[in-house]
């Protein structure tokens, strides 16, 4: 039996136990973490690629071609050769943007060898997948500001000490104009204009610019210069990756195996990818306890994307443990402190993730809101006049804006806590208007509808973030 093998007959043990328990979870968080550093030299050819396949959207041509490559490769003496591209726009670092890394430390661990791009010259065009605008094009210092904390972040999804790095300004700015030319007379323009962005921009009567129109060509010359056999990107890049494979036969080389990822959906459930600008991210710099209650806040049906996009499950765990909860053996709310747990696990430790747990259980699963020591509070006096949503976004800083604590609401997640008398506390779900009203208005008509117009203690629950409302 392989290594991995060993281990997932180990955590399949684990996941028949009760996930209640948490000696139970921190076991078996400590065994599929573990699995982040694990040899995978030793699986079959055939297992390597079902190993990719299972987290990949498109595995083009196929798993079977893979595997055949990967044979290929294994009888000439070398793995296979990995490219990833980065174009850096952005400083800080989400975990949407480690799921490709994931994947690409699977092909690392099973003995590939992988480069990463820096796109410091396609990031000056700027990457025109699914835009409905033209992006602004960053300078050196923009890109050089952008790189510098992205390694660290992601560090503990992958391990940086063994990639190459590449910038593709060696090659690219150099390219000479009649070697472009020469390039682009074997590239259809319909192949340019296939996709769907471009023609709705096209339609609209948006801009589209001639080099965001050459970006996909650009990116495929980065895989002629690496002579690559597999390149990876998130599922919006198919058609820039299949260019890839193109270009690659134009020039006469073996062309790119393609693996797409997902683009998982952000934690607010609206169906919305992961985004800074839509405020339903979960940042790598954040703390264990932000990490935790972020993940415990998204819709149950984002369990399972969640679990395959971040953690080292394999389907078979995935399906033992959605089994469990059909048969009714296992709670919802279990699996998913256990998928709480994995992620602050990947980026703190288990230690980290444990504490995490604990104090989220000591706060938010408790009857009594009164008992937990650490809410945040606010007043009536001074904040009673503005809207719940204006108290959500520049009081407490719940959510990133008002337009997002309205989203909550839409999704009956911002309700008001009512206790008194030592009672069950009472909810009252807040519709989008009423998150609109102002918050004292609103909340005494909560206590007298739930506790005849006096109560010991009022909350405001937006997701899972609790404020207590004082002076009423």
């Amino acid at each position: 039996m392989t290594r991995l093998g060993d281990s997932v007959q180990r955590a399949s043990e684990l996941l028949a136990q009760d996930l209640s328990s948490d000696t139970n979870v921190e076991r078996l968080l400590a065994e599929t973490g573990a699995r982040r550093y694990l040899d995978l030299s030793d699986l079959p050819a055939e297992e390597q690629a079902e190993l990719i396949g299972a987290r990949s959207v498109e595995l083009l041509p196929s798993v079977e071609k893979l595997a055949e490559r990967i044979e290929e490769r294994a009888a000439q003496g070398k793995g296979l050769h990995i490219k990833l591209g980065i174009d850096p726009t952005a400083a800080d670092v989400h975990l949407g943007h480690t799921v490709p890394m994931i994947v690409l430390s699977r092909f690392q661990r099973m003995g590939h060898d992988v480069t990463l791009i820096i796109g410091d010259f396609t990031a000056k065009i700027g990457d025109p997948s699914g835009r409905t605008a033209e992006r602004p094009p960053l300078t050196d210092e923009d890109i050089a500001r952008n790189l510098s904390g992205y390694q660290e972040q992601v560090r503990p999804f992958f391990d940086f000490e063994k990639v190459r790095f590449a910038h593709n300004s060696t090659w690219l700015a150099p390219f000479t104009l009649p070697k472009l030319l020469g390039l682009l007379a074997q590239v259809p323009v319909s192949s340019l204009l296939q996709r769907e962005d471009f023609r709705n921009r096209l339609s609209e009567g948006s801009g589209l610019t001639m080099s965001e129109l050459l970006y996909p060509v650009a990116q495929a010359l980065d895989s002629v210069e690496l002579d690559c056999d597999v390149e990876l990107g998130g599922v919006d890049q198919l058609l820039n990756l299949q260019m890839g494979r193109r270009v690659m036969e134009a020039y006469g080389q073996q062309p790119q195996l393609v693996v797409t990822m997902p683009l998982v959906e952000g934690t607010d459930g609206s169906g919305a990818k992961m985004s800074k600008s839509k405020g339903n991210y979960v940042g790598l710099g954040s703390a264990p306890d932000e990490v935790f209650g972020k993940i415990m806040s998204i819709p149950d049906r984002l369990m399972v994307p969640y679990l395959r996009a971040w953690t080292e499950w394999t389907d078979a765990e995935i399906e033992q443990a959605t089994a469990r909860i059909a048969a009714g053996s296992l709670h919802p709310m279990d699996l998913k402190k256990v998928l709480a747990g994995e992620v602050v696990a990947a980026l703190h430790g288990v230690p980290a993730a444990m504490a995490a747990r604990a104090h989220f259980v000591a706060q938010f699963s408790k009857k009594s809101f009164s008992d937990v020591d650490t809410l945040p509070f606010v007043t009536v006096a001074e904040h009673g006049e503005e809207g719940v949503a204006a108290v959500l976004t520049k009081v407490l800083e719940f959510t990133p804006s008002a337009s997002a604590a309205r989203r909550i609401a839409k999704q009956n997640g911002l309700r008001l806590i009512v206790e008194k008398g030592g009672q069950e506390q009472q909810a009252v779900v807040l519709s989008e208007a009423e998150a609109l009203r102002p918050l004292a208005e609103v909340a005494r008509e909560a206590v007298a509808a739930q506790a005849g117009g006096a109560a010991d203690a009022v909350y405001l629950k937006a997701g899972r973030k609790v404020a207590e409302i004082r002076g009423l």
